[in-house]
């Protein structure tokens, strides 16, 4: 259920509630709603977008959008970003390393604190090589979907703050 702008509600099924959101530029720009994604990757607990284990379904109702980042994909970043990096994601590899110092030091790259360098970097990387980059996900929820969808929704539900690329 949501309240809408006039003070009345949009109610039904959360899927059809959220699609009904997400389509509808009066409400998607209005509400406050909120999409949310989680990305996982394989740590010996989970298993393949194929074969889910019980945390991993769990993972799968918690969230609007469940990626899962492939051993390949991972692979493939730690190749692009720490061994073998291009001149432009030198940043990112510097403030990597300079995280795991032999000697207690702040961390400059972790899911919560990345030096701007290093994002800038990424962002870019991530930019430009947007088709080998999202080729390194599988959609995990909801099912039967694509990265173009999410991508799609995200421009919806950000209006006209979000620039095309």
């Amino acid at each position: 259920m949501l309240e809408l702008d006039d003070g009345t509600f949009l109610t039904g099924p959360y899927e059809e509630v959220r699609r009904q959101i997400i389509d509808d530029e009066k409400q998607s720009g209005s509400t406050g709603f909120i999409l949310t994604v989680g990305v996982v990757s394989n740590h010996g607990n989970w298993f393949t977008s194929d074969s889910h284990n019980k945390e991993l379904k769990v993972l799968a109702q918690s969230y609007d959008w469940l990626l899962f980042l492939t051993d390949a994909g991972l692979a493939q970043f730690i190749e692009r970003v720490l061994l073998s990096p291009a001149p432009e994601l030198m940043p990112a590899r510097t403030a990597f390393l300079q995280s795991y110092p032999a000697k207690p030091g702040a961390n400059r790259f972790t899911k919560v604190r990345m030096a701007a360098d290093a994002d800038e970097a990424l962002k870019s990387y991530f930019k430009s090589h947007s088709a080998e980059v999202e080729s390194w996900y599988n959609v995990i929820s909801p099912s039967n979907t694509s990265l173009d969808v999410l991508r799609n929704d995200l421009r919806k539900l950000a209006g006209a703050n979000v620039q095309e690329g």
